[in-house]
């Protein structure tokens, strides 16, 4: 019988020991995990620190589940070191621990911009439980929060540390929040829901400097700003965790290089989640990440079997308190598309359709969750809209219209 092991127990990881499981009953299949928790939801860390949920409810099974599943979670087992040739890894510890099939899922670290006094106290990053933890902490003693990024993680942040009674300011680099999953308008309607919420958005603001004498006191920018701060945290963006793959001599660009069976460039190693990059694409997308597991999983067992082509970038995301869907190019631009847009700043919606050749090819849709099933049915069949340009704009379009 073969022996899996994956490395790494975030959502790839256990997403993929399921999958194995499930093919295979009784299979021998351990997890090995840095940090010393059976998986929890990163996503919900934010959610945490402001205390909308308990601790435990974070955590997806409790230790039992891993062991009736037939799946051995080891926590606290860092590996150090892993040997394609072999096909043998080492612990931190020492031991040496043999496989048939792995997987990585070793996900991604917090990326900190080379920011002058990021090293002081009151500096955090939010990538793990501990961080969270040390957040929560840190700001019941403290009246002025500062989050150096403007994405989402950086918005649920600030949210959070505001649920907590500071006074919070993000400090985005980019002209507008959210560049990746909104357009100029759209993230200006987002700016008036933070503002209703306390939250004050900088964007075009270019860290230059964290200042204090070993406690934080403020942040700089680039164009002599300053913020007052007690405590910063900075979310800006994450890089896969390619340290094991680089060292065992993988094929690694800015993530590990996998083909379309999810492999890598090693006999029998795969690489699922904010690790792998699959078609030239670091994801860093949750759907994206289940998706990887499930087909590395099943190439695991049967190799093979299973094509990964890509996953549709489809982001359904809950943005201080407003829900946010992005669907495929929804922040592209160029002659060839035809941008339709309705906002409606009062009641914090908006609505974007870019059209090409008269099909949707992305949207962007901000507390309009009524139309996301209509307007992904449209974009998957890749129904010509062109003659409805107008109804699509309407504020509750007649979807049965449109053939």
């Amino acid at each position: 019988m073969n022996r899996y092991v994956i490395i790494g127990n975030g959502v790839a990881g256990v997403t993929a020991a399921q999958s194995i499981v499930r093919a295979q009953p009784g299979a021998d299949l351990h997890i090995y995990a840095a940090e010393p928790y059976p998986y929890y939801r990163r996503p919900q860390l934010p959610d945490y620190i402001a205390g909308i949920v308990a601790e435990a409810a974070i955590f997806y099974r409790p230790p039992e589940w891993y062991e009736q599943q037939g799946i051995h979670v080891h926590l606290n087992a860092p590996v150090v070191e892993l040997d394609p040739s072999a096909y043998r890894l080492r612990l931190a510890g020492g031991t040496s621990v043999p496989y048939d099939r792995l997987l990585l899922a070793t996900g991604g670290l917090a990326w900190v911009p080379p920011i002058e006094g990021a090293d002081q106290r009151g500096v955090f990053t939010l990538r793990t439980l501990d961080d969270a933890r040390a957040i929560r902490q840190f700001a019941q003693f403290v009246r002025q929060g500062v989050v150096i990024g403007g994405g989402l993680l950086g918005l649920e942040t600030a949210r959070a540390l505001r649920a907590l009674n500071l006074e919070v300011t993000v400090l985005e680099f980019a002209p507008y929040l959210m560049p990746r999953q909104l357009d100029r308008e759209g993230a200006a309607v987002l700016e008036g829901l933070l503002r209703q919420m306390g939250i004050q958005a900088v964007t075009g603001a270019v860290s230059e400097a964290i200042l204090g004498d070993g406690s934080v006191r403020a942040v700089r920018l680039k164009d002599g700003r300053e913020f007052p701060a007690d405590l910063v945290v900075c979310s800006t963006g994450i890089r896969s965790e390619v340290t094991l793959a680089r060292q065992a001599g993988l094929t690694v660009a800015r993530g590990v290089v996998v083909d379309e069976h999810l492999q890598t460039s090693a006999p029998d190693v795969y690489a699922a989640g904010d690790v792998a990059e699959a078609g030239g694409i670091v994801y860093g997308i949750v759907p994206a990440a289940i998706e990887q597991a499930r087909a590395a999983a099943t190439n695991m067992v049967t190799p093979g079997s299973i094509t990964y082509s890509g996953t549709l970038p489809v982001t359904t995301l809950k943005v201080v308190g407003a829900e946010l869907t992005s669907l495929g190019e929804c922040v592209a631009e160029g002659d060839d598309l035809l941008q339709l847009r309705r906002a409606d700043l009062q009641n914090g919606r908006y609505r974007k359709l870019a059209l090409r050749d008269g099909r949707i090819v992305g949207a962007i849709l901000l507390n309009e969750r009524e139309h996301i099933s209509p307007i992904r049915q449209l974009m998957e069949s890749g129904t010509d809209v062109s003659a409805w340009a107008d109804l699509l704009m309407e504020e509750n379009p007649d979807w049965n219209r449109i053939r």
